[in-house]
């Protein structure tokens, strides 16, 4: 499936803001970006296959696959299996999701894998606060998409 990303950019108008989230472990990136989205900020985020989650890799592994496997095939609940909406997903369960503020301001979140073609040459955000070698210390981690692979996702994905 292709991503028309300069007609998904042209949503956000020009007044964005790009992330690079390599390196950044998911949950404390998720958050940082929340909370700009819901104090009105665009934000892009890239490399979202390179977001990082701490803990032990079959831990990390086995609640995940507990998450997807969640409800009937039929029915629901879903949980994806895609680097990009695994990330999108976890953002969502940081905002107000039931309340119209809350949807808005996921509207202004645009998620890629890799570097489009079109964010190229731009200046991507390092958010400090949210950096593994600044907020921890282990050397147990995975990242997201090691657990995309895990999950059965099938499109090559560089970990």
């Amino acid at each position: 499936m292709s991503v028309n990303v300069s007609r998904i950019l042209k949503l956000l108008g020009d007044d964005y803001t790009v992330i690079d989230a390599s390196g950044h472990v998911l949950g404390r990136l998720s958050s940082v970006i929340a909370k700009r989205l819901l104090n009105g900020e665009k934000i892009v985020v890239v490399n979202a296959e390179k977001a990082v989650i701490t803990g032990d890799r079959h831990m990390v592994f086995s609640r995940y696959k507990e998450k997807y496997d969640r409800g009937s095939k039929e029915k629901g609940p879903y949980f994806p299996r895609h680097p990009e909406r695994i990330f999108k997903r976890t953002v969502r369960g940081m905002l107000p999701w039931k309340s119209r503020r809350g949807r808005e301001a996921f509207r202004q979140l645009k998620v890629f894998m890799g570097v489009p073609k079109e964010l190229e040459g731009k200046q991507f955000e390092v958010v400090e606060q949210a950096l593994l070698e600044k907020v921890s210390k282990t050397d147990k981690y995975v990242t997201l998409g090691e657990v995309s692979k895990y999950l059965g996702y099938r499109v090559e994905v560089e970990a």
